[in-house]
């Protein structure tokens, strides 16, 4: 099995991951507030990163001109983001939250055409928009509607928020990732997070009578932050890297789909026509903006992969 087709399954493995984590963390703030929840899974996720971190015999060498721009970056991604993210999952639905998630991909290719030189071609541009259109399809599918009524438009709004947000930082991460390998890079922002939001979400934790929290509630902490966070950062920084933003990011369209396979086959929902003609599209979507053209000429060989 060669290595592109091992960074193709990965990331697979990351869009279940992140799928079934809309749910477990909805289903756990009410024992648990959202800071306090980001703040332990974060202390998590470090644990695992510094664990692989020293695992591979890596070390960390930060030129002093490399500290402000890394501790920017992991400000954006764990402290806005996440901030953001888990904010907007307790005002609002999971399903809202996975499928306007599904929106990352369309960000991520605007923002890195107009700042970077990953460019659109024809190809990742009619992926990119099949994709984003058959989450269209899934939201208008679904048995209750999706709307921005007074109940969810602040949850709604605050993870668009996050989604720009992810799109911009996915972009900004291939410049470092050129000095810095993935995990490295995973370390240093993940440990700026994990600081930042312990100290944010200590207020509530000192409130908490830990006696009282299931051991379901613990579980899910410790699924978001080993897995969600810990694991997932570490693939999805290195895909970045191999493969390209547009390329990973494309992967989240997945994350809608697969909740919704997720209720189909543990709570024995049904789907709409229009979900499973979405699910297809997104499928679709991803093959081509992942597809190559054949290069005739010599030189074309050293072109950036997609």
């Amino acid at each position: 099995m060669n290595r592109r087709t091992l960074i193709e399954i990965a990331l697979m493995t990351v869009t279940v991951i992140w799928a079934l984590n809309f749910s477990v963390i909805k289903g756990n703030l009410d024992e648990i507030d959202p800071l306090s929840f980001n703040g332990l899974r974060f202390l998590f996720a470090a644990v695992i990163i510094w664990g692989a971190l020293l695992w591979r015999g890596q070390s960390i060498n930060v030129p002093r001109r490399d500290w402000w721009p890394l501790v920017g970056m992991g400000v954006l991604a764990n402290l806005v983001y996440q901030g953001l993210f888990i904010i907007g999952i307790d005002y609002t639905y999971a399903a809202n939250v996975a499928v306007i998630m599904g929106t990352i991909p369309i960000w991520v290719a605007l923002i890195a055409h107009l700042f970077s030189d990953e460019k659109l071609d024809l190809l990742k541009s009619t992926g990119v928009a099949l994709a984003f259109g058959g989450v269209v399809f899934i939201m208008l599918g679904g048995s209750e509607e999706l709307d921005f009524s007074s109940d969810t438009f602040i949850g709604d709004i605050l993870t668009i928020c996050a989604t720009l947000v992810w799109g911009a930082y996915t972009v900004l991460s291939r410049n470092f990732l050129k000095r810095y390998t993935p995990l490295q890079f995973s370390t240093v922002t993940t440990t700026i997070g994990a600081v930042m939001l312990f100290l944010v979400g200590l207020p509530g934790m000192t409130v908490i009578d830990w006696s009282q929290v299931s051991y379901g509630a613990y579980g899910a902490v410790a699924y978001s932050g080993i897995l969600s966070i810990g694991v997932a950062y570490i693939i999805w920084n290195y895909a970045i890297q191999e493969v390209g933003a547009v390329h990973t990011a494309t992967y989240q369209n997945l994350v809608p789909v697969l909740g919704l396979m997720f209720g189909v086959i543990l709570l024995n929902e049904q789907l709409a026509f229009e979900q499973y003609l979405g699910s297809g599209l997104v499928v679709g979507g991803i093959v081509l903006a992942r597809w190559k053209k054949r290069r005739t000429k010599p030189e074309a060989s050293k072109s950036v992969s997609n």
